[in-house]
């Protein structure tokens, strides 16, 4: 009897889940993961932010100015170098994806 009330509570807290906390990364997530960690929730340094749950908007313009050569403060460089190869598509991608987290 208390298996059966303890799987009636499991699959109801799954089914009330968010679908974005199950979002799949996106495919340039690796390229954010090697320093912003896991869903951007652990950077492997203090100074680096966490992604998770970040405002979308915010993303989005913070990573095209590191892309548009238009932030230079901080880890402006690192950041524009990895930001370089990303097109509009993949920004939207990512920052869906952190925003969600």
């Amino acid at each position: 009897m208390m298996i059966s009330v303890m799987k009636r509570v499991v699959l109801t807290a799954v089914a009330v889940l968010p679908l974005t906390a199950i979002a799949e990364a996106p495919a340039k997530e690796a390229l954010c993961r090697s320093c912003h960690g896991k869903a951007g929730a652990a950077p492997i340094m203090p100074a680096y932010p966490k992604l998770a749950g970040q405002n979308k908007a915010y993303l989005v313009s913070a990573i095209k100015a590191y892309r548009d050569g238009e932030r230079k403060t901080g880890m402006a460089a690192v950041m524009a170098a990895s930001a370089m190869g990303l097109t509009d598509a993949d920004i939207e991608a990512l920052a869906d994806y952190y925003s969600s987290q």
